[in-house]
């Protein structure tokens, strides 16, 4: 049997990929070499499933910093909104919630991934699952067909390869596509681990001092050698037994990897703002003003409230500070240093958790050598890329499934008029 399209891996760009396909071509098909789709769909946002964001363009853009740019003109021809409205018309009702993040009214990812499954199921899309495509055949100019594991040959007129990254692999997502593009002719940018826990040394992390503690709306800064911020997220974070994690942690990752790189060492330094909507000067005489309202209480009474009491008890103990000890026998000088660790507690980290770990695999096939309005190779004719495989990454919060369902519907939907036009 000879294909129109084939799109390889069932992951949410997939999927998205197949469908477009399906709508403009009669013989697509949809290999996965899981036992079944949607596998990465179906546990993203903790299992309600973030399927996109309602931000404004250029804000999206700014979230995903990972070549974001390149994405205008994909969202010129298939947007955000377009993306609730296809939901809507397979009548999965999105609701808003904080940041723009968009999830299905009914809080399950799967409902998701069933409505997109029975769509390609009404568009005749055959479905073959664990089956591993071994290569993708190409002649001098064009794809000519794949090779399966089992040594099966299979025809095809066009190929969408959307099998993601490297990251979250017990979803399928090992990286098979690199060799595949590579051998096209495509160049793989290098390849690191993004939206990943942070690891210490620091010796309050391996003594687990703070370990499981959260820190609420903080400011989280990596900083460059000379002191000053690459990058500050104000959300949470946690403590972990390896270093620091949580949305804040994450959305720095990206930026450690980098600086550590950049700057040729081994450790780059990090700071904690723990009151980020005051200056030191305001805070300072904030808690000044507290003290001396409560002048006869003990120092960590006093300032019950201010931090989390573990915060607070571990950045006392820093300054060397009795917690018992009253304001009018609390030198100013100790003071003045507690303030600042309260502003900018600063600690090493020196790398992150392993790809396998990552919620998102920076780097991949280089966008220079994609048609940003297509996702047509300009390597091969009739090759298509869409989602993870792609050196496109963003922060968690929809930004990533928004990039690969756009990415996933320009690759099938223009592999399907490329076939059509007889090229």
């Amino acid at each position: 049997m000879m294909y129109d399209v084939i799109i390889i891996g069932g992951g949410p760009s997939g999927l998205m990929a197949a469908i477009a396909a399906g709508e403009g071509s009669k013989r697509v098909l949809l290999i996965d070499k899981g036992n079944k789709l949607g596998r990465k769909l179906a546990i993203s946002g903790g299992g309600r499933c973030n399927v996109t964001n309602r931000l404004p363009i250029d804000e999206i853009i700014k979230h995903i910093p990972g070549n974001g740019r390149f994405l205008y003109s994909a969202f010129s021809e298939f947007s955000n909104e377009d993306i609730i409205s296809f939901f809507k018309n397979l009548g999965v009702e999105l609701k808003e919630e904080d940041h723009g993040r968009m999830f299905p009214v009914t809080d399950k990812a799967q409902s998701v991934v069933d409505a997109l499954i029975n769509q390609l199921k009404k568009l005749n899309v055959e479905i073959r699952t664990n089956e591993s495509v071994k290569k993708v055949n190409y002649d001098h100019e064009k794809v000519v067909g794949i090779t399966l594991m089992n040594g099966e040959d299979i025809g095809t007129k066009s190929v969408v390869i959307a099998v993601g990254g490297k990251s979250v692999p017990h979803t399928g997502s090992t990286g098979d596509g690199y060799a595949w593009a590579e051998k096209a002719g495509h160049t793989i940018t290098e390849l690191f681990p993004t939206e990943v826990p942070i690891t210490s040394n620091e010796r309050f992390i391996q003594e687990k001092t703070l370990q499981g503690l959260s820190l609420r709306d903080i400011s989280l800064s990596v900083l460059n050698p000379k002191g000053k911020a690459i990058i500050s997220h104000k959300m949470d974070m946690i403590f972990t037994h390896f270093g620091v994690s949580g949305p804040a942690v994450l959305r720095c990752s990206q930026f450690v990897v980098k600086a550590l790189k950049k700057f040729k060492t081994n450790e780059i330094t990090m700071s904690i703002d723990a009151v980020p909507d005051k200056n030191e000067e305001q805070f300072f005489q904030s808690v000044v003003s507290e003290l001396k309202n409560d002048s006869k209480k003990a120092i960590k009474n006093a300032l019950k409230g201010l931090l989390p009491e573990r915060y607070l008890l571990f950045l006392l103990e820093k300054n060397d500070i009795d917690p018992l000890v009253t304001y009018a026998n609390l030198s100013n000088e100790k003071l003045r240093s507690f303030i600042k660790d309260c502003k900018q507690f600063q600690f090493k980290v020196n790398g992150t958790l392993s790809l396998d770990k990552a919620f998102v695999t920076g780097g991949g096939v280089s966008v220079k050598e994609i048609h940003p309005k297509e996702m047509a190779s300009k390597c091969k004719k009739g090759l298509y890329f869409c989602g993870e495989v792609l050196d496109i990454h963003g922060y968690t919060g929809g930004y990533n499934i928004t990039s690969a369902l756009v990415t996933g519907r320009l690759a099938g939907k223009n592999a399907a008029i490329y076939v059509k036009s007889g090229a």
